[in-house]
């Protein structure tokens, strides 16, 4: 069954780039809808002048929508959903209150039972001159070992995500007239092929939140 089917309709797909590599493996996390079999390029644009914020939308080299970004108006703080381009919500981001290293979880749907928990990211030490996040999945009930990693650059001008040793997707900020009047986000993103875009879209999210708690920003 096509997994566009499923979900109710057809969804635009992002346009590719113009080469790649492709893993040995596909890296599903959110759905497989969201495969692609070329290196996928998004861009993530902080929205302005909305009443929730941090608020992005999210769309291809062609600006076609892709994911939508919202902040939860009069809920508990530090709460996201990734909606598709339809708005149907696809995942719930909500930073656990009162830990140590930031943790975010990351559940399916607007769900927060622990029975739709998909992932988990924090930081992987206290003190980091340069952020690193783990990301652990939720049957990785132990913890002892990462299964993806996130490496920020310094001044968070961007971040490689990895699996083990191998690079996943890619992030840098692009700077514009709007980003520096309205101090706003804008990001370009290339996830690798076969690799859950929709995923790589949730981490760089929950990055900038963390980024932003550290800066001071929220």
């Amino acid at each position: 069954m096509n997994p566009m089917a499923a979900l109710g309709g057809i969804l635009p797909l992002p346009a590719p780039a113009n080469a790649y590599t492709p893993p040995t493996n596909p890296i599903v996390v959110i759905g497989e809808q969201f495969l692609a079999p070329y290196p996928v390029e998004l861009k993530i644009q902080q929205k302005i002048f909305t009443l929730a914020e941090n608020n992005f939308d999210v769309t291809d080299v062609n600006g076609s929508l892709i994911f939508k970004v919202k902040g939860k108006l009069f809920s508990i703080r530090d709460r996201r959903v990734l909606l598709d381009a339809v708005g149907s919500p696809l995942v719930s981001l909500k930073q656990k209150i009162l830990t140590v290293h930031r943790r975010w979880q990351v559940f399916r749907g607007e769900s927060n039972s622990s029975n739709d928990l998909l992932f988990s990211v924090k930081k992987s030490s206290f003190l980091q001159l340069k952020t690193t996040l783990d990301v652990f999945l939720a049957s990785n009930t132990s913890e002892s070992v990462p299964d993806f990693r996130i490496k920020g650059g310094w001044h968070e001008s961007g971040c490689t995500i990895y699996a083990g040793e191998t690079v996943i997707a890619q992030m840098h900020r692009k700077h514009s007239l709007q980003t520096v009047v309205f101090d706003t986000d804008n990001f370009g993103v290339t996830a690798c092929p076969n690799v859950d875009y929709a995923f790589i879209v949730t981490l760089v999210v929950i990055l900038d939140e963390i980024n932003a708690d550290r800066s001071g920003e929220d």
